[in-house]
């Protein structure tokens, strides 16, 4: 068996195509502009190639884009006192704080700090809270994009067992909700798990996000299953230089999933595609108006 390749790079571009479409109606019929801050503390190379990349998209889907650099020593007043400016303008539809911040910000006081409804992160307690009990939320990024390609691969999800390695706040918790959501029976495996070779055995889905290079190999795989691989670990050549792989062995996996995701190229793009999703969707209900089909859990 050879799994069919999900092609994260080619869904992410029809996501920014049905994101731009939905600006598009939003100037024409409306007059509204939806508008993405992002705020960077500090000069994290690989933060200022995101934040670049993230301002790239949204001004090329037909967004307003609004980044605001701070140096690395910026006290957490300013910090919050740029959050509540957001917060109270009107032009600003979304809200990101790039992360990690520097160790003397508390990151979940500046999290807590956005308006739930700007919050397109979805790492806000609130919407934590309304996800976890089935209402509407603004949900977090790389878990929505996950869903969307196991949507469009399999149409309907309900009565799949999954299994999501990894527990963080940021993917595997939301991953776990939102698949549940779907009518899953879902398995949140972590480091403490015995057995987790037996426990993946046993999934439809797989969804390893817990950042250790190839810790998923092919016997771990039920033949026929989708592999979501969310890892995106960099290791050492043995013929020199480094490469890009994911928390699966994509050579064994692929030999007996049905389905699996590259690393790069599989999960990855669609984060920024989500986050303008969750942009254009933050926009719509702050003004009353339909949300975008396809866009949202």
């Amino acid at each position: 068996m050879t799994a069919t390749v999900i092609d994260g790079k080619a869904f992410a571009a029809k996501v920014r195509g049905q994101v731009a479409d939905g600006v598009a109606k939003l100037k024409e019929a409306h007059g509204i502009t939806p508008g993405l801050a992002v705020v960077l503390v500090g000069e994290d190379p690989a933060s200022q190639v995101y934040v670049r990349s993230k301002g790239k998209m949204t001004v090329e889907v037909g967004m307003a884009s609004f980044e605001h650099r701070l140096d690395a020593d910026t006290p957490e007043a300013d910090l919050l006192a740029v959050i509540e400016r957001l917060n109270a303008d009107p032009a600003v539809h979304g809200i990101l704080v790039q992360l990690p911040l520097p160790a003397h910000l508390d990151s979940d006081q500046v999290i807590n700090s956005i308006d739930p409804a700007k919050d397109v992160d979805g790492f806000h307690i609130s919407n934590v809270g309304l996800l976890g009990t089935g209402q509407k939320s603004m949900v977090p990024c790389t878990p929505l994009g996950c869903l969307m390609m196991l949507r469009d691969y399999h149409g309907s999800l309900s009565g799949m067992t999954a299994v999501v390695i990894g527990r963080s706040n940021i993917v595997g918790k939301p991953m776990a909700q939102l698949l549940l959501g779907d009518s899953c029976t879902v398995t949140i495996a972590h480091s403490r798990t015995k057995d987790l070779a037996a426990v993946v055995r046993q999934a439809d889905i797989v969804v390893a996000a817990v950042g250790r290079a190839q810790m998923v190999t092919g016997d771990w795989i039920k033949p026929g299953a989708t592999v979501i691989d969310v890892g995106i670990n960099r290791i050492d050549n043995p013929d020199g230089g480094t490469r890009l792989v994911g928390d699966a062995d994509y050579e064994s996996c692929a030999a007996v999933a049905g389905a699996i995701t590259p690393v790069p190229g599989g999960v990855g793009p669609m984060t920024i595609a989500c986050l303008l999703a969750n942009t254009l969707t933050a926009c719509c209900r702050a003004n009353g108006l339909p949300e975008p089909e396809g866009l949202t859990a």
